[in-house]
């Protein structure tokens, strides 16, 4: 017990704890990680207030959540790029979390899941990312993106959001029920910020956009004195550590959210690090990140950004992706990224919460529009049926129900589709060798899906003695298919014909002789004076040679009787 105890902690110190190496060459790339976190800091500012204000906990929350959970994830995590903080898709999980059980249930929900993605991290589940399809990813993105914009019409609107579960629902009712004269001046900052940070990229790549285009918003509404609404007062320190008032009695109730938590963490931090190593892996063969690390990092930063009082954190594919585009080298661009938040709320807290919300809408507008890359849904709809149908699936189940419903959905229907094509990909040819000897060859996968129409398309003819069933090229077999193998065999020899096996593979063989296939085939026929001969061969000259060789006379005579 004690001896597998020390194992688990040295497993977890060695693959989860920050090493030395994390800061390899930071003597020479400090600066450029520097500039990094400093543009990373001011693209982060306007969306770690609009994340928290979407989610219902407030700018504080997201603030907090930007700079606790910035820090762990970027000390602990495995990605040297990976910014992490407050995101859309998670505002998207929260929402209506806040709504049925209240603000304070986020922090026990946080706590409950980041425990969750550290269990993930220790039971080694980072790889399972690489098995969730393109077209399952783009199609969530493009779900995620369409409920973040939809979120921001009250906002923008200035107009209390219609109660409901239903992002989209909650949008139609929130538009049908605005008071359109109150409304005007809170949409025209909203399209301010929206045409500004259009005109900025364009200018140049770099401008920090949003930034630019929430001091206009929030001086003109200063200046001007329109009545919108603002963020309001913003702390100016960090809350101290404080778990009281948990809502312990709904931990029953706040499970399922909890896993629904931590199942998107460790989706949207996963793809998020592997996009960030592929952008600057800058052409390596090898990945430089460690999946299970990056899971442990999250776990702990949604635990610490929990007891500070902030939201669910995941790694941020957006912010990541500037991070990488500023040159940042190693993850002490991620820590200058938090401490330039930090700096916020202490010396700049009083300046924020003078920010209009609808200002903050029109970021999150922007954002919602950026993070769907048109030629990527393009390639996605026009590379085939199948790949259409999980795009689209997915991202209408993201609106219509939740997130962890899509990708479920879209992982079921891309294994159907991936059945499908190996069934319809798998072939069986029957070959005359010579007079009465034929072969039966069988390519591709001999599944449950696959096996039925294989063996009904077998037409073996009825001059035939003997049929060489030939498997080298079966690349996956399962227990049905071995089962429907071994009764397609007794009905050939119910026949009267001999048949022989001719290239098993090795990993196979212990499958079909446990379902009887090997025994089926090796049964001796029962002539007077036979012995039990061997009908498996490796080479298909040595089965055509034995089928010559077997006394047709007797074969016709087991023909007969078997008839």
């Amino acid at each position: 017990m004690i001896g597998t105890v020390a194992k688990t902690l040295q497993s977890v110190r060695r693959t989860c704890l920050p090493r030395r190496s994390d800061y390899a060459g930071l003597t020479r790339t400090w600066r450029g990680d520097l500039i990094a976190g400093l543009t990373v800091g001011i693209v982060a500012l306007p969306l770690a207030l609009g994340f928290g204000v979407t989610s219902g906990l407030g700018a504080a929350a997201g603030l907090v959540t930007a700079v606790i959970a910035g820090v762990l994830a970027a000390v602990f995590g495995g990605s040297r790029f990976q910014v992490s903080g407050p995101t859309g898709a998670m505002t998207v999980v929260l929402v209506p979390i806040v709504a049925k059980f209240g603000t304070s249930a986020v922090i026990l929900v946080g706590l409950l899941a980041g425990l969750m993605v550290i269990a993930m991290a220790l039971t080694h589940w980072g790889k399972l990312v690489a098995y969730i399809p393109w077209p399952v990813v783009e199609g969530f993105t493009l779900g995620i993106a369409t409920i973040i914009f939809l979120q921001q019409l009250p906002s923008a609107l200035n107009s209390p959001a219609y109660k409901t579960d239903n992002t989209f629902w909650m949008a139609v009712q929130t538009a049908v029920h605005a008071n359109w004269s109150a409304a005007l001046p809170a949409l025209g900052v909203t399209v301010l910020v929206v045409v500004v940070m259009m005109i900025s990229s364009r200018l140049h790549a770099r401008l920090p956009g949003s930034l630019i285009a929430v001091v206009l918003a929030t001086v003109l509404v200063a200046v001007s004195d329109l009545d919108v609404s603002l963020i309001g007062v913003l702390p100016d320190s960090l809350p101290a550590p404080n778990l009281s008032g948990l809502p312990i009695a709904d931990v029953a109730s706040l499970v399922g959210p909890a896993l629904a938590v931590a199942v998107l963490c460790a989706i949207e931090s996963l793809l998020s690090a592997r996009v960030a190593d592929q952008m600057g892996g800058k052409g390596a063969t090898e990945s430089t990140w460690d999946p299970d690390r990056e899971l442990f990092g999250q776990g702990l930063a949604t635990v610490g950004s929990a007891i500070f009082g902030g939201m669910p954190a995941t790694g941020a594919i957006a912010r990541t992706a500037v991070n990488v585009r500023a040159g940042a080298q190693t993850r002490f661009a991620s820590i200058v990224h938090a401490v330039v938040l930090l700096g916020v709320v202490y010396l700049a807290a009083p300046l924020v919460g003078r920010i209009p919300l609808a200002a903050l809408a029109g970021v999150l507008i922007m954002t919602s529009v950026r993070m769907v890359e048109r030629h990527a849904a393009r390639s996605v709809l026009r590379s085939s049926r199948s790949d259409a149908a999980l795009f689209v699936l997915t991202a209408v189940s993201t609106v219509a129900f939740d997130l962890i419903f899509a990708v479920e959905a879209g992982l079921v229907l891309a294994a159907f589709f991936a059945l499908r094509q190996m069934a319809s990909r798998s072939t069986s040819v029957v070959t005359p060798i010579e007079p009465g000897i034929v072969s039966l060859k069988i390519d591709g996968s001999l599944f449950f899906a696959a096996a039925p129409t294989i063996f009904a398309s077998i037409a073996i003819p009825d001059d035939t003695r003997v049929v060489i069933l030939r498997l080298k090229d079966v690349h996956v077999l399962d227990a049905s298919g071995a089962v429907q193998m071994a009764e397609l065999i007794g009905k050939i020899r119910d026949r009267g014909i001999l048949v022989l096996l001719k290239g098993i593979q090795d990993r196979h063989h212990q499958q079909l002789a446990e379902v009887g296939v090997i025994g089926a085939i090796n049964a001796p026929y029962h002539w007077e004076g036979s012995a039990p001969v061997s009908h498996v061969f490796a080479d298909l000259d040595e089965a055509i040679v034995f089928a010559r060789s077997s006394p047709p006379d007797k074969i016709d005579l087991l023909r007969s009787s078997s008839t």
